[in-house]
């Protein structure tokens, strides 16, 4: 999401609007609001949820984040441990 449409749509997002961002329903959004995950504030007479758009965009970097340790994890998990401490394999040989 660019500054441009940031400031054009406002500081504050609706959870339907992050769902769209997200490409999830408002009921999976709602579950990350309630749960804690995606912080967000109740406004209005009614206490409506909004996400603030840097809220959001720390959201999205952190799960971008979460992503690569996770597949950095994986990697680890599958590599030869003889690839891991290649000098200890040289050692044993002379």
């Amino acid at each position: 999401m660019s500054e441009q449409t940031s400031s054009a749509m406002g500081r504050f997002l609706t959870l339907t609007d992050v769902a769209e961002v997200l490409s999830l329903t408002a009921a999976e959004v709602l579950a990350l609001v309630r749960s804690g995950e995606l912080p967000a504030i109740r406004l209005g007479s009614i206490g409506q949820w909004r996400v603030e758009h840097a809220v959001l965009e720390s959201f999205i970097t952190d799960k971008y984040d979460e992503s690569r340790r996770l597949a950095l994890w994986h990697e680890a998990e599958y590599a030869d441990v003889a690839e891991m401490f290649p000098d200890q394999r040289r050692s044993r040989s002379t």
